[in-house]
């Protein structure tokens, strides 16, 4: 299978070598750096390496994730995976295996299952994950865990969804559409370190509570207000 990695980049400078060295070369056909206005080198760096880059001026995390899978080259699978060193680009093997399976449609790297992850995740990002994954199973039927960044998708099933959220809600929006659809996320537990670098969201109280109360309003809003049909998916 054709495996393209997308990788949102802002000032990672001191992680994003890392995590190009890290991917595992002999399963992955192509890397897509999509950087969001970097001053450190970030993009000069990921280019030396052998990634493709593209520069989204647009800010936005999700913007920069609708970018990469605009500009995919023919992948069966699309992985998405941050470029701050936090998740283990090696174990790319471990969430590609139900899809090439043909167990799971979008795989879901959770940061919650293994004990060492504890430390490197903040008490107040563990709480906020915990309680958009209950909503999500109460109210989506899909029993997940956490919304972490290291996942994977096939193509057709991201074309599908017709994703459209730029900022912090990208992430959820994969999942509450998928579920609507009837696509089968499966979730694969990973090893998660703490990240090199400041996050720009979890690093800062302001961007804790903006991220949080966006994912839980978005939860809510999919649920009551977008019940647009999707197209329907049979396993």
């Amino acid at each position: 299978m054709r495996i393209s990695v997308v990788i949102p980049t802002h000032n990672e400078a001191q992680s994003i070598a890392r995590v190009l060295a890290d991917l595992p070369a002999d399963i992955v056909t192509e890397v897509l750096v999509v950087d969001s206005n970097s001053t450190d080198g970030t993009p000069e760096i990921a280019a030396k390496m052998g990634a493709r880059v593209l520069r989204e001026f647009r800010r936005g995390y999700g913007r920069a994730c609708l970018t990469g899978i605009a500009n995919v080259q023919h992948p069966d699978i699309v992985v998405f995976l941050d470029g701050d060193y936090s998740d283990r680009p090696s174990e790319l093997p471990l969430l590609l295996a139900p899809i090439i399976e043909g167990r799971a449609d979008i795989t879901l790297g959770s940061r919650v299952v293994v004990e060492q992850n504890h430390a490197a995740l903040p008490w107040h990002q563990v709480c906020g994950n915990r309680l958009a994954a209950v909503l999500i199973g109460l109210l989506y039927r899909v029993q997940i865990r956490d919304l972490g960044p290291f996942r994977a998708a096939r193509l057709d099933v991201l074309r599908a969804l017709d994703l459209e959220q730029a900022t912090y809600g990208w992430a959820v929006e994969m999942i509450l559409k998928g579920a609507r659809a009837g696509f089968r996320i499966v979730e694969v537990p990973v090893s998660y370190y703490p990240r090199i670098g400041t996050s720009k969201i979890s690093g800062t109280v302001r961007g804790t509570i903006g991220a949080g109360w966006y994912i839980l309003t978005l939860i809510a809003r999919y649920y009551f207000w977008r019940r647009r049909p999707l197209p329907q998916h049979s396993a």
